[in-house]
């Protein structure tokens, strides 16, 4: 009998034993198939003859995954717009993965040639242009047009414009809107000359009603058929929009949940966005917030307590069991007050907002609310704009106390305007780096950032390194008018002469290209944001790692990134119809060799670059495209080419604040690259 027990269990293994050796088979085939296309892109990545494996610098931190940066990124930009349309793939032949390995990149049918308002001009009108192309013909008459209107303000005009000298008429100490108004238009109070210290701004509105809204997330996990209850609206305090296509900066989001959010409680959410970066949020729920005197904001706390059904405080329960012993000793019992929730779904509220010394405090009802300090990187002056949306009838706002003097001759700006910080001339010796800083007409602050941190270092001052600032063109004339007198004094900014989009950075990119190859002799170029903090001393030796005499493409490297197909970031297959994206470093901080650069502007003028909306990616294509036609580029990966924050022993550190770039040097002077994880 215990035989026959036995046999069933042998034959149940013996089964098992030839399943995981038919999975293995099947493993070994998929290799064979595929081992050949990765020992490619290891070889190109590696600057070699044969198949030796991937090329990296000497402090990559092992421990980390070699693709977790592309991972990370595709995590990153898959946060937002969820719920848009997935484009359709087109059913072309170029779109067809090969069999025999990677192949090269295909060029649409209509290439994207050089784009300058010349060409453009010379253009056949007939001729289709592609999205990008259109879009690229309007910012430059856009833009020629700006730079006309700002070469007009020069001399006699320029003393009539109110708004540039900041005459008390052009900034009024108090505006109101009626909801009809605000709900027209672009849905916007607009303040010009933002807030300042004691300003506030009163809504008086009504909540909708809560209704239905369905939530997928929800239905993956089964909750239910995947629908919640809600009423929630936004009061936002914006900045001015810096380019087109990029959300304009938020300087404060307060955003009541009247259902909440996944706990369907009532929830107010506080944060900020910073180059379409969201913040750590500050979330009150009920509760009360810590009490200690680091976590007050102006002598508020941030978050008031109001009555929740769902928990009995144990505070209270306490004090009724030792009341008796208070009143025993003679201690009298202080009474606490417990508000309902302020909000409520079809009644009336009004709503405060002030700007205090430390943060921005939020009364409803003339009862204190929440506080929340505020974030480095942004001004009161930056306000320049209340949005308020969602699930809510707007019918007046007011704003009282406001600035009576324009942001752009603050006080502040003008103690900016040192000697000091002016840029040297440029050097007629060739240099060994020539650093391209991305940055926006109205971005002030981040460059005097650069200006008195990394832009000290001792390269940079013994004319080894330049740098120069590449800006393009705003909406406003008068905003045009401050980076003209910005560019003249310190004389380090590149003004070009086509409307800022956040689609066309790539046209800035090669600008850069241009000025290190033919303003300056240098034998590196890099590209940078102006948010981006580099330590330069450190760049330089690790260029000096390489043999001068081969190519080099240098950042924090994506392999095998896939475009997203849907999202803020989607890209159609119209735009991009390969697979994945060739090999490229991400775009806050790279380098690349001279000659380099001079295949770029070589193909730039012949009208055959190939341009891309991200143009991180667009280098990525074109370094490509010159390994395989002219010589063998070394690629360079290193993690401590941050994308996104920093990270110790960094060398360059990305999404960094004003305040951020100055912790960031004064630690850098005592010695340690250390962060300054704060904002």
């Amino acid at each position: 009998m215990k035989r026959l027990k036995v046999e069933p269990s042998v034959a149940r293994r013996f089964k098992l034993q030839h399943l995981l050796f038919g999975i293995a088979a099947l493993y070994l085939v998929f290799i064979s198939f595929k081992f050949p296309q990765f020992l490619e892109i290891a070889n190109t990545l590696s600057g070699d003859d044969g198949y030796v494996g991937l090329k990296l610098v000497e402090d990559v931190d092992l421990s980390k995954p070699l693709f977790s940066s592309a991972y990370e990124d595709t995590f990153h930009r898959k946060l937002e717009d969820q719920n848009q349309d997935v484009p359709v793939r087109l059913s072309k032949e170029p779109l067809e993965e090969s069999k025999g390995g990677s192949k090269p990149i295909k060029p649409l049918q209509h290439q994207y040639g050089r784009i300058t308002g010349e060409i453009m001009r010379r253009r056949n009108r007939t001729n289709e242009l592609s999205v990008l192309e259109r879009m690229a013909d309007e910012a430059w008459t856009l833009g020629l047009n700006a730079w006309k209107e700002v070469r007009q303000l020069d001399g006699k005009e320029i003393g009539e414009s109110s708004i540039i000298e900041g005459k008390p008429e052009s900034c009024p100490s108090w505006l109101s809107m009626s909801g009809e108004d605000l709900a027209t238009g672009d849905k916007l109070m607009f303040l010009p000359c933002g807030l300042a210290a004691g300003s506030s701004i009163t809504v008086v509105g009504t909540s909708h009603y809560a209704h239905k809204e369905y939530v997928p997330q929800l239905a993956k996990l089964r909750r239910g058929d995947g629908t919640v209850m809600v009423s929630q609206f936004m009061v936002e305090l914006q900045g001015l929009r810096s380019v087109d296509g990029e959300d304009p900066p938020k300087i404060l989001h307060l955003n009541p949940r009247l259902k909440g959010d996944w706990s369907q409680r009532p929830v107010i959410e506080h944060n900020t966005c910073y180059r379409m970066q969201w913040g750590t949020a500050q979330r009150c729920d009920g509760l009360p917030f810590k009490s200690n005197e680091d976590m007050l904001v102006d002598g508020f706390g941030r978050c008031e307590k109001w009555i929740r059904n769902d928990m009995v405080d144990s505070k209270e329960s306490k004090a009724k069991t030792t009341s008796w012993f208070k009143r025993f000793i003679g201690h009298e019992q202080k009474p606490e007050i417990t508000w309902p929730f302020p909000f409520t779904e079809g009644r009336l509220f009004i709503l405060t907002i002030r700007a205090g010394v430390d943060g921005f405090h939020v009364t409803v009802g003339g009862r204190h609310l929440t506080s929340f300090p505020y974030r480095m990187g942004f001004t009161l002056q930056d306000a320049t704009g209340l949005a308020i949306k969602g699930d809510v009838d707007v019918h007046s706002v007011y704003a009282t106390s406001l600035p009576t003097s324009h942001p752009s001759f603050s006080p502040q700006r003008v103690l900016e305007m040192a000697e000091k910080w002016k840029a040297r001339p440029l050097p007629k010796s060739p240099i060994r780096l020539f650093i391209g800083v991305l940055s926006a007409t109205n971005h002030f602050a981040e460059r005097m950032a650069v200006r008195k941190t990394w832009m000290q270092s001792s390269s940079i001052k013994s004319s080894n390194v330049v740098v120069r600032f590449f800006v393009a063109l705003n909406p406003r004339k008068e905003v045009n008018q401050m980076l003209k007198k910005e560019a003249a004094y310190f004389g380090d900014i590149v003004i070009l002469p086509f409307m800022d989009r956040y689609e066309l950075v790539v046209l800035k990119t090669i600008s850069i290209c241009e000025f290190g190859a033919q303003n300056v002799t240098a034998a590196y170029i890099m590209k940078c944001d102006d948010d981006t903090f580099i330590r330069v001393d450190t760049v330089l030796k690790e260029i000096g790692g390489i043999p001068s005499e081969k190519s080099l493409y240098m950042g924090n490297l994506n392999l095998l990134h896939r475009p997203l197909r849907s999202g803020k970031w989607a890209v159609t297959y119209e735009e991009w119809p390969e697979e994945v994206y060739p090999p490229y470093a991400n775009g806050p901080g790279y380098v690349i060799s001279i000659d380099i650069a001079k295949f770029i502007i070589s193909q730039h003028v012949s009208r055959s670059l190939r341009l891309f909306k991200m143009e991180d990616v667009s280098m990525g294509m074109w370094v490509e495209q010159f390994n395989s036609t002219t010589a063998v580029v070394q690629y360079s990966h290193n993690w401590k080419f941050c994308q996104y924050g920093c990270m110790d022993n960094y060398f360059t550190a990305h999404y960094q604040s004003p305040r951020q770039m100055i912790c960031l040097w004064d630690k850098l002077a005592g010695g340690r690259a250390r962060c300054c994880n704060f904002r």
